[in-house]
């Protein structure tokens, strides 16, 4: 059974009740099929606020979280050029891609860069780009960014990204322990870094290298 329209605009609701007030952030969880991006199995609980698997053991972020960290970003200040640490299924790049003018995302999981590659295409994305590396050195080709979403925490904030961002620019990043995380968003000035604490998380960890 797939989801249905009504069970889209509960979440919409519900995301409104827990403090989401962007409409534009809104209207693109309106817009984007989440149910294309989580397996087949999972696909009528799609909009029920959870996570969910996804291939290679990775999970799809609760519609919470991905509205909270694009609200994060999209609230605070421009976002023509916005690199994505950790693509997993393409959902919150697809997110991503309504708000900004270029989305760069990077995947270290061959075989979810693949498949987010084959969603973003299905759904005619035409402003991301995709790449198979090493999330802790980001994507310097097409630096510097307005902003950045790291979805994977780490215990620091990684400096190469730091270097990538713009002055005036954000980064949305999870950090800390596994079971002690704090969602931070990170705004570069000319003086160093200013930190505000958005929620605790808890998310996987950001990893090294490729697979």
């Amino acid at each position: 059974m797939k989801p249905t329209q009504k069970q889209k605009e509960i979440l919409l609701r519900e995301l409104q009740a827990l403090g989401i007030r962007d409409t534009a952030v809104l209207a693109a969880i309106k817009k984007i099929p989440r149910e294309i991006f989580v397996l087949n199995e999972y696909q009528p609980e799609a909009y029920a606020d959870i996570a969910l698997p996804i291939e290679c053991q990775q999970t799809i972020s609760q519609p919470y979280i991905v509205a909270r960290m694009t609200e994060a970003l999209h609230s605070s200040g421009a976002m023509h050029k916005v690199l994505e640490v950790g693509t997993g299924s393409g959902y919150q790049a697809a997110i991503l891609a309504e708000l900004a003018q270029e989305v760069y995302g990077v995947e270290r999981i061959r075989t979810l860069y693949e498949q987010a590659k084959k969603r973003l295409q299905k759904l005619k994305i035409k402003n991301v780009k995709l790449h198979y590396g090493d999330g802790y050195l980001g994507w310097e080709e097409h630096a510097p960014y307005d902003a950045i979403m790291v979805t994977a925490a780490t215990l620091t904030i990684p400096k190469t990204l730091i270097e990538q961002l713009k002055i005036g620019g954000r980064m949305v990043i999870p950090v800390g322990e596994f079971l002690n995380q704090e969602l931070l968003l990170i705004t570069k000035t000319s003086e160093g870094l200013e930190k505000q604490l958005l929620d605790p998380v808890r998310f996987v960890p950001l990893l090294p290298g490729v697979e």
